[in-house]
């Protein structure tokens, strides 16, 4: 009997959609990134929290090739950290450099509308600290006060330079506010719609559950094991670690590094 190619086809495209996620999604109509040049934005108030406009959202980076939402977002157990923090207390140096690096990157995400294109509604801006502690002063500035006021906010507007001109190997964004207060629109149907319709931060990157991240971990420390898991395109890396940095104090014959990561979580 030969094979059964309808259904062969069917599981492929079952497998195929798994890891595509589903249904591709437009990303340019979840995220804003801005390109060298200047922009203005009004930053909106916030579906998850009309107080705060801005999510502070931890990130795995580089670990094996993929970006990794940690597991702390959302309140559980992540694998990761909890390595990070034996590495850390285990007294040897090389253990707790290489643990700041297993670390969490902090990313802040905040709706925003771009003025010249209100079409595609309310996106995130993805911001490090720098810009976030930019944005909090700012509020913090009686002169200035809440600039996410639907009535009388500011717009704010962010001048992006690229590397050819601010002499590092990435884009750098300044931010400052416009002296003017302006309605966010002056169509209430909008305005409901910006504040009722907004992506969710915390869906934007694949959640990976406890055991998946644990073994990503553990292959990116051995990297003699391969996997045929395909990458996922990252915002940023971590500066790449030795597995010989894993430098346990052990007895004379010094296990496995999979001996070393068994007994940490144990």
């Amino acid at each position: 009997m030969g094979m059964d190619l309808s259904a062969i086809k069917s599981k492929l495209n079952a497998l195929q959609n798994q890891k595509q996620g589903g249904q591709k999604r437009d990303m340019s109509l979840i995220l804003w990134k801005p390109t060298v040049g200047k922009h203005s934005v009004r930053i909106v108030p916030a579906t998850w929290d009309k107080t705060n406009p801005f999510k502070e959202v931890l990130i795995h980076y580089g670990i094996g090739n993929r970006t990794m939402i940690s597991l702390v977002n959302f309140g559980e157990k992540d694998p990761i950290v909890e390595f990070a923090k034996q590495l850390a207390s285990s007294g040897d140096k090389e253990n707790w450099m290489m643990s700041r690096k297993l670390e969490p990157k902090m990313r802040v995400f905040t709706p925003v509308i771009v003025r010249g294109e209100e079409e595609k509604g309310v996106r995130l801006w993805e911001f490090g600290k720098q810009i976030y502690a930019e944005l909090l002063s700012l509020a913090d500035d009686p002169d200035v006060g809440d600039y996410t006021d639907v009535i009388q906010g500011r717009d704010i507007t962010i001048e992006t330079t690229g590397p050819e001109t601010n002499g590092t190997s990435f884009n750098q964004s300044k931010v400052r506010v416009r002296t003017k207060t302006t309605p966010l629109s002056e169509d209430a149907a909008e305005v409901e719609k910006w504040l009722n319709n907004q992506p969710e931060v915390l869906s934007i990157f694949k959640k990976y559950s406890y055991d998946e991240m644990k073994e990503a971990l553990l292959s990116w420390l051995n990297p003699e094991e391969t996997s045929d898991e395909p990458a996922v395109p990252k915002q940023e890396e971590a500066p790449a670690v030795k597995p010989a940095s894993l430098a346990l104090n052990t007895p004379k014959e010094k296990p496995s590094i999979d001996q070393e990561f068994d007994e940490l979580f144990k």
